[in-house]
């Protein structure tokens, strides 16, 4: 039996109003017009996922994309395949993945096999392109059942940099938020546009609209000078708070192998919006400093590919200090 990424009980996770639009995209035409530089990487949809359960003793996963293109810092395995994974979210196990044999070829399927009995299936789907379809087919005679919620299924919601967007983790699932959400049972929305998270007040008021656990954001790598981020940053948090009164924000400074004035500089702009945000009264605010994530790490070179964007180790290392303060904001909220 062949099932189609919007046939039930199959669910997607990850990609704002997909179940009304049926359509992969993070951000919607409006938006993207409104913000030209987006109109790709608003397709685009890191962090979405493609869940059920099954007790078939195999099952093919085939996918379609609309572009295909070669990124110099990612390899084929990071950005155009799919990574199948195996079991209940927090003890998950690595089938696999689902990738194109070349930059040539939009569709590509393969199949898995595993032991009999119901078991959570969960597709984390291609990071760098625009996604036209996923089916999934299962033999005949055995069952396909909804996935188990999330232990949160409210989303969290990621806004930053291309590091947030996933670059450069070996594969989608090795990238501090996805790992977040393995181990915290998280559901999430990514919103990291590489080079291109500024800050615009059009973004948060979309942002406004989207339904979400906790903010969490970043975007001091991609503000094009210290001037813009201290335009931007208090302005883009103020803006959230007129919506978004008692939702937990958690402002994160850029992490750097090598933490020069410039950096300083960002920092002392990024921690102000959260101490003038606390003399307000917000109780739900709160503050991670990116020079820690490797400051005391000996081997902090290796967390990283080019000085900025992190490796595997990297992101494993953001996601030690990221994630008990994700865990803190949404048990406090409660």
């Amino acid at each position: 039996m062949k099932y189609s990424y919007k046939d039930k009980p199959l669910k997607v996770f990850g990609v704002p109003n997909i179940e009304k639009t049926g359509v992969f995209e993070r951000l919607p035409a409006e938006i993207r017009e409104k913000i030209p530089s987006l109109e790709f990487l608003g397709r685009r949809t890191p962090g979405a996922r493609l869940c059920f359960r099954t007790d078939a003793p195999s099952f093919t996963v085939k996918i379609e994309l609309e572009t295909l293109s070669v990124d110099i810092g990612l390899s084929i395995f990071t950005c155009q395949s799919a990574n199948v994974y195996l079991g209940e979210r927090q003890n998950s196990k690595f089938l696999g993945l689902v990738n194109p044999p070349n930059y040539e070829t939009k569709e590509f399927s393969k199949t898995f096999y595993k032991k009999d009995g119901m078991d959570e299936i969960t597709i984390w789907l291609p990071r760098n392109e625009i996604i036209s379809n996923v089916e999934i087919e299962i033999p005949g005679g055995y069952k396909v059942e909804e996935p188990t919620p999330y232990k949160y299924s409210l989303p969290a919601l990621y806004y930053g940099s291309s590091i947030t967007e996933e670059a450069s983790a070996a594969n989608q699932c090795a990238s501090y938020n996805a790992l977040i959400s393995r181990h915290l049972d998280l559901d999430y929305y990514n919103f990291g546009f590489s080079g291109n998270c500024k800050g615009e007040p059009e973004m948060a008021d979309y942002i406004n609209t989207l339904d979400f656990s906790v903010l969490i954001y970043d975007y001091d790598h991609n503000a094009p000078t210290v001037e813009h981020l201290k335009e931007t940053h208090e302005k883009f948090f103020n803006r959230i708070r007129e919506k978004k009164p008692n939702v937990p924000v958690i402002m994160i400074t850029r992490p750097t192998a090598t933490f020069d004035d410039d950096a300083k500089a960002r920092r002392d702009i990024v921690k102000k919006t959260y101490e003038n945000a606390l003399k307000k009264g917000d109780k739900h605010v709160y503050f991670i400093d990116g020079e820690k994530f490797f400051k005391d790490f000996p081997d902090k070179e290796v967390c990283f590919t080019d000085t900025t964007h992190p490796t595997d180790l990297g992101f494993y290392k953001m996601a030690e200090k990221i994630e008990p303060v994700i865990e803190r904001a949404l048990t406090e909220k409660e």
